[in-house]
């Protein structure tokens, strides 16, 4: 099962009230015909810190102005557009570590004391399943788990004297606390992410070429596909390149 995202929220750029505050500063800015509202926002907040608008616009052309920012590492402007995804179909194995960003990543995940994980499946990386023999193991001991989670579930919902002072929600709580020790690592789930653009640069930084780690890999390109279209030139030093195996990997160039 591949990993699915859903883009629910992306940058926007008023125009109009651009245009109010150049006036009220008696101003004028030469936009880029086909920049993007991500693009657009970035360049307005590096051209604030200057005021260079007007006869002070010396990179008329959005691309080559955020190029230049990015190659100065004057990437504080990044920061102001951001996007928010649904990703589903990924293990809290990849979750673990995609929490592990905080600077500019703001998450919430489905969880386990609240969701029965009866029908959870879980993720199968693609050199388990490409050997039959490790493929059938792996099925073993996750149907087991699946059964020792129902059966761990059915007792202690059973047991009357566990904590009989417990609301009937903390003792679901306390339940299925208990019962999701014994679920796989690799179980999926599903995920909100908003993140700005400096610290999905980063991300895909650190994380995209990580040859070892599949899962990370697939999603920084879906992510980097969904970004770059929104914003081409916000990450247009990154490509997406294949491993032997035809999963993808993605590149950060030195110069464009």
């Amino acid at each position: 099962m591949q990993p699915r995202i859903y883009t629910i929220a992306r940058p926007t750029f008023d125009a109009a009230e651009v245009q109010r505050f150049l006036d009220d500063e008696s101003e004028t800015w030469r936009s880029t015909d086909g920049a993007q509202s991500a693009e657009n926002v970035v360049e307005i907040a590096g051209r604030l810190c200057y005021m260079s608008f007007g006869a002070r616009q010396f990179r008329r052309d959005n691309y080559e102005y955020v190029r230049n920012l990015i190659s100065q590492e004057h990437e504080s402007v990044l920061e102001h557009v951001a996007w928010s995804f649904i990703i589903t179909d990924v293990s809290r194995s990849f979750t673990h570590q995609l929490v592990r960003h905080r600077i500019g990543f703001s998450y919430s995940q489905l969880s386990q004391q609240y969701h029965d994980e009866e029908e959870s499946d879980a993720a199968i990386p693609a050199i388990i399943s490409d050997n039959p023999g490790l493929l059938r193991e792996w099925h073993e001991v996750a149907s087991a788990s699946k059964a020792a989670y129902r059966s761990i579930l059915s007792a202690l919902e059973m047991d009357g004297g566990l904590l009989p002072e417990l609301s009937k929600k903390e003792r679901n709580r306390l339940i299925r606390s208990a019962a999701r020790g014994i679920l796989p690592a690799n179980t999926l789930t599903k995920i909100m992410v908003t993140a700005n653009a400096r610290a999905l640069r980063h991300f895909f930084s650190i994380r995209g070429d990580l040859e070892g780690d599949e899962e990370m890999r697939l999603v920084s390109a879906l992510l980097f596909q969904i970004v770059s279209k929104d914003a081409p030139s916000l990450f247009a030093d990154f490509d997406i390149e294949h491993l032997s195996d035809g999963s993808p990997i993605l590149l950060k160039r030195l110069s464009r």
